[in-house]
């Protein structure tokens, strides 16, 4: 028996909206890191491009848990001698809220050529607005009954 592989052609993509106001960052970006991918559909490869694409409202009202405020670091160098930059996670949902979730998104997908493809299909607002009504997007408690949960 051979393995089920879908073409081009098959593969449907659904667009998706997750309202993350008093979300927790991890679980959420775990969330949108498996439907990115594709995993929640029963043709799921994961050598192939799959997933759907996520909306996140709301960036900057997402919950974190103990001190991250102070104590989680965001660390980028600027390529020049003496230019590491650290921020912390107050001042990124300060000032780039769409960023954190951004960041906590792509550093959950894997480490190969898939990661542009997957997080080119992210997009992240910080208000309850978006531009793609067109789309008509689904809310994610349509594949992901526990999100109710979280």
């Amino acid at each position: 028996m051979k393995t089920y592989r879908p073409k081009q052609a098959e593969i449907k993509r659904e667009w998706y909206i997750v309202d993350a106001k008093g979300k927790t960052l991890g679980r959420l970006a775990t969330l949108i890191a498996n439907v990115l991918r594709g995993k929640h559909k029963p043709y799921f490869q994961p050598d192939m491009d799959v997933g759907d694409f996520v909306i996140v409202l709301n960036a900057d009202k997402i919950k974190y848990t103990g001190k991250k405020e102070t104590d989680k670091l965001y660390q980028f160098h600027t390529n020049y001698p003496g230019g590491l930059k650290v921020r912390t996670l107050k001042w990124m949902l300060e000032n780039k809220p769409e960023e954190v979730i951004r960041l906590a998104v792509e550093r959950m997908l894997p480490k190969n050529k898939l990661q542009k493809r997957f997080m080119k299909r992210l997009k992240v607002y910080t208000g309850e607005t978006h531009k793609h009504q067109a789309q008509n997007p689904k809310p994610i408690d349509s594949i992901v009954p526990m999100w109710k949960n979280f």
